[in-house]
């Protein structure tokens, strides 16, 4: 299994940050990895929505089958991943005493065989958390973005 958490914050609200981050389909907005979102499901949003997002890192690509499983407004956002990857995730958002946030991207993934198996995990987590802490800065300049000049 491969375990990766990734955190930083974020000098906006948990309230403006979940009014990004709660909009799925457009996490290719600040997610380097994520190619497109395509929803399987008729929800869009809650536990229970079902999608199906398009994945490259460097070469690699793939469709990461997922269905969220948590959704708590403005703190948590779990996800379960069913698709060539298997494992489970987690954004989770809670407030610092000077009203920023601090994001927390925690992830438990296992790895098919044609991408290292267990052999793989060591490497795919250290390019993972480089991914994501990279995610995690765009996540922090969108959110300051869309404070700035409001939601569409």
């Amino acid at each position: 299994m491969v375990g990766v958490l990734v955190r930083t914050e974020i000098d906006a609200s948990p309230a403006m940050v979940w009014e990004v981050v709660r909009h799925i389909g457009d996490h290719v907005d600040w997610m380097e990895d994520a190619v497109g979102i395509r929803f399987t499901s008729a929800r869009t949003s809650g536990v229970g929505t079902t999608f199906d997002c398009e994945t490259r890192l460097g070469p690699i690509e793939l469709t990461d089958r997922m269905e969220i499983t948590e959704w708590e407004e403005r703190q948590v956002i779990g996800v379960r991943h069913t698709g060539v990857v298997t494992g489970s995730g987690r954004f989770t958002l809670v407030e610092r005493p000077d009203g920023g946030t601090v994001f927390s991207w925690d992830e438990t993934l296992r790895l098919p065989w044609w991408l290292g198996g267990v052999v793989g995990e060591v490497p795919a987590a250290w390019i993972l958390r480089r991914v994501w802490r990279r995610n995690l800065a765009n996540l922090a300049a969108l959110t300051a973005q869309t404070g700035a000049r409001g939601r569409s």
